[in-house]
């Protein structure tokens, strides 16, 4: 084998074990250290756009059967749901009464 054969297949062992660890890497590692830390804020949310718990009689998402029900939450970012207010009162980190 001549020098140059033996750096040819060096060099396509090397890409081969590249693509390898690329294709084992995680997906989206960057994006989810982007994201923000986010809360459940209670009685900030308009009829129908709740994000879960809408009490008895609802099923989750998108079932809230009034605006800023009380029972109702929508993900806000994390400190922010005791200072959004509403015709109704604050955010709320519990279900509080509509």
């Amino acid at each position: 084998m001549t020098t140059r054969t033996l750096s040819l297949g060096a060099l396509a062992l090397s890409a081969i074990a590249c693509t390898s660890a690329l294709a084992q890497a995680p997906a989206q590692p960057m994006a989810d250290a982007a994201k923000p830390a986010m809360e459940k804020c209670y009685g900030v949310s308009m009829a129908g756009k709740n994000d879960c718990a809408a009490g008895a009689g609802t099923t989750c998402a998108g079932t809230s059967k009034m605006d800023y029900q009380g029972n109702a939450w929508k993900y806000v970012p994390a400190g922010t749901c005791a200072t959004l207010k509403t015709p109704k009162g604050m955010g709320a980190l519990m279900p509080i009464k509509s």
